[in-house]
């Protein structure tokens, strides 16, 4: 696993409020809660290492989380970040079991220059993520999509997408991921957006005064 894949923290058994919390922010780490098999695990995080290894995580990325001697293997849920102060204020992690299926959303990328674009068309991601099951040894970081033999006025749907062996699909097949368009197209929808509903009420009372 690679190094930005592994966090070390210190384990944290009182002083779990507010203060705590805002002690530990002043001490430059971030507190973080483990959650999974048995009672939530109250950890903190040094905030350098965090902050410059957090780019690397995805919702699918696995982390070895090292607490003393023991070592989690997790994925990150969610971090709360204050925007204005520039500053990571809370993490929260699940820990994952060895053999038990887990479900979460994936990211698609895609890649490739559709035949339509070539053609003069216009390509339109619409979904950016689907839900998956799999095993934690088989969840991949995102799904990456060649999208290059997609036609002008084509649709791609998440049941046109292969899988990576061991991962199924939830969301539903039918779900669209990407289209190309003609531009042609595209401007009759903008105009017929942009109609202007015929008031009938001013419409009649022009005809009375005619």
């Amino acid at each position: 696993m690679s190094s930005n894949r592994r966090l070390s923290a210190e384990l944290r058994t009182e002083d779990f409020g507010s203060r705590g919390s805002r002690r530990l922010l002043r001490s430059n780490r971030i507190p973080a809660v483990i959650y999974g098999k048995n009672d939530p695990i109250h950890i903190s995080l040094d905030n350098q290492e965090f902050s410059n290894k957090v780019r690397h995580f995805s919702e699918t990325a696995l982390l070895k989380i090292a607490v003393g001697k023991k070592e989690y293997e997790c994925l990150m849920k969610a971090y709360q970040e204050d925007l204005i102060r520039g500053q990571i204020r809370h993490v929260d992690f699940y820990e994952v079991t060895t053999g038990q299926v887990l479900r979460t959303m994936v990211s698609l990328v895609l890649h490739g220059n559709p035949i339509g674009v070539r053609e003069g068309g216009v390509l339109d991601q619409i979904a950016y993520e689907a839900e998956i099951e799999s095993l934690p040894s088989d969840l991949p970081e995102n799904i990456q999509i060649d999208i290059s033999g997609l036609e002008l006025n084509g649709v791609l749907t998440l049941g046109d997408v292969e899988f990576p062996k061991g991962v199924k699909l939830l969301s539903d097949p039918e779900g669209v991921v990407a289209i190309v368009q003609s531009i042609r197209e595209e401007v009759e929808e903008e105009e017929e957006e942009g109609e202007e509903p015929t008031l009938v009420g001013a419409k009649e009372e022009a005809d009375k005064e005619d």
